[in-house]
Formats: structure tokens, sequence, C-alpha cells
């Protein structure tokens, strides 16, 4: 395991980016993937070109789990996920991958209390926002969406996402050491 020190200064580059990125570029499930991806300097541009129906939950409708969720579990999902031609999984590993994406859910219910993107908007912002709509989508970005409001999920979802990996030694601990240097 690296040492403490290199753990949280790479958990909190995934936060800055995170953060970062959601405030310039818009799109939680993305800007977390990217964050994660060029922290870890593990770009896959497929990947990333794959969550980008996945804003304000999926298709900006808020009313599945928050992108930043999904983008992080995408994340550990490329990390130890199934395998297309293991698809029977005799090992199990989906189910590995299954119990780290329920510890970032267990984050995001220790913060917000929730990890659908909806109720995240009525915990920070007090209201929901239909974010199709181009006038709820200016009331939503006027509510700070991406000065306060989601860049503040987005950054988070990276480091707790970026924690969880480090401690699952889901990346080769020599490749982590090279990162911090």
């Amino acid at each position: 395991m690296i040492e403490a020190k290199a753990a949280k200064m790479l958990a909190d580059k995934a936060y800055e980016l995170g953060y970062k990125y959601e405030n310039i570029f818009r799109g939680c499930g993305q800007c977390v993937l990217a964050a994660l991806q060029d922290t870890f300097d593990m770009r896959n541009d497929d990947v990333f070109k794959a969550t980008t129906g996945i804003a304000g939950s999926a298709g900006m409708l808020a009313d599945t789990g928050c992108g930043a969720y999904i983008g992080g579990a995408l994340f550990i999902g490329s990390l130890l996920g199934r395998e297309r031609e293991n698809i029977t999984d005799p090992e199990g590993i989906r189910f590995k991958t299954h119990e780290l994406v329920r510890k970032l859910h267990d984050k995001f219910i220790a913060e917000f209390g929730t990890a659908i993107c909806r109720d995240i908007h009525m915990k920070i912002t007090g209201r929901y926002f239909y974010m199709p709509d181009p006038d709820e989508f200016t009331k939503f970005d006027n509510a700070g969406a991406h000065t306060t409001v989601c860049t503040e999920v987005v950054g988070k979802a990276a480091r707790w996402t970026a924690e969880i990996v480090i401690e699952e030694n889901l990346i080769d601990e020599d490749k982590l050491r090279s990162l911090v240097k």
C-alpha cells in the first residue's frame, strides 16, 4: 500500500480535477471519469465517450443515479470489471465490483442522504430542476449548478472513487508511486 500522504495527494488531485472539469466542461459522469483517468494516467476515450449520456443522472432527467456516482462506478468497473470474453465470470469478479460500488454509494448516502440526482438537487438547492427545459436549466445554473453544486458533487465523487481504488489496490503500487513524484 502506498503511503497515506501519497494516497491523499492523488485523492486531492482527483477532487480538484473533477471540480474544475465540471465547472468548465459540464457533464458530471464524464467529468468524474476524466478526473479519475487523468489522476491515474489511464485515459480511455471509448469509455469516456460512452458516458456522454450520463449527465444530470441520464439524459439530464435527474431521475436516476447521480451522474457523478455512475461515473465513479464506471471507473471502478473499468479497473475490476467482468471481461466480455469471460462473461460467465466463474471467479465472481462482478460481485467484488458490486461491493466496491456499494462503498461509493455509502459515501453518497453519508454525505447527501441519497445517490439520486434530483434528491441531491433537493438537499443542496432546496428544489428539483427539470433540466431538459431551457428555463429550468437556466434556473439550475443560476442556483450554482456549475460553480458550487455539481462541481462539489463531482469533486467529491472523484475523491471518493480515488480513495476506494487506492485502498483496494486496483492500481499497481509502482504506478501509484510514479504518479506522485
